[in-house]
């Protein structure tokens, strides 16, 4: 149950009738933001410039934005994360190596950075070390580069707004394995932090 009442506005339906022609589902997420009319309508259009940037390899964005998801702890995020992440080819196997992705050969060289990338720009103190700039200059050029950037940023946004108002998984990844929250993860591996 979310933290706030679920709008159910003309715009939320609106919204929840492209999100279901899109995703194939409603999401929470809809009408809890549908509580701001100006919030949700500049999300959405955010929303929307970011589904048909693809420059960048999407693979490597949907990890990278999968790992936020763990990350940050957004069970919602780390369903449909999983679930797309499968329609753009992530495997099984990534998905069960998924924390340990920098010794895993599961994930490319891009996959790795993407991912290491991602843990970065996901800490409380955003530090992003030059060399690891750099290294990310080395695959991609600069419109690669803002769009992996703007996938990070708008799934911390995501993971950070569903976690502070309780917003409930949807289902999307219906049983199939997922990931688990990096600090979950500790734990089941038995050293207590992630």
């Amino acid at each position: 149950m979310p933290r706030v009442t679920e709008s159910d506005s003309r715009l939320v339906r609106l919204t929840d009738w492209y999100v279901k022609r899109s995703y194939g589902r409603s999401m929470q997420t809809t009408s809890v933001i549908g509580n701001s009319a100006w919030n949700l309508l500049g999300w959405g259009a955010f929303e929307f410039g970011h589904e048909r940037a693809h420059k960048m390899d999407q693979r490597a964005k949907l990890l990278a934005e999968t790992k936020v998801a763990t990350t940050v702890g957004c069970q919602f995020c780390i369903d449909i994360g999983s679930a797309l992440g499968r329609k753009a080819g992530v495997t099984e196997e990534q998905l069960r190596d998924f924390h340990n992705y920098r010794d895993s050969d599961a994930f490319s060289e891009l996959e790795k950075l993407a991912m290491e990338y991602a843990e970065a720009m996901s800490q409380t103190s955003v530090d992003v070390p030059e060399e690891m700039v750099a290294r990310l200059r080395e695959r991609l050029d600069d419109e690669e580069i803002v769009e992996l950037t703007a996938a990070i940023a708008i799934e911390n946004f995501r993971a950070r707004f569903n976690n502070a108002l309780d917003v409930a998984p949807a289902g999307f990844s219906e049983g199939l394995y997922c990931p688990l929250p990096e600090r979950q993860a500790a734990v089941a591996a038995g050293n207590g932090s992630p």
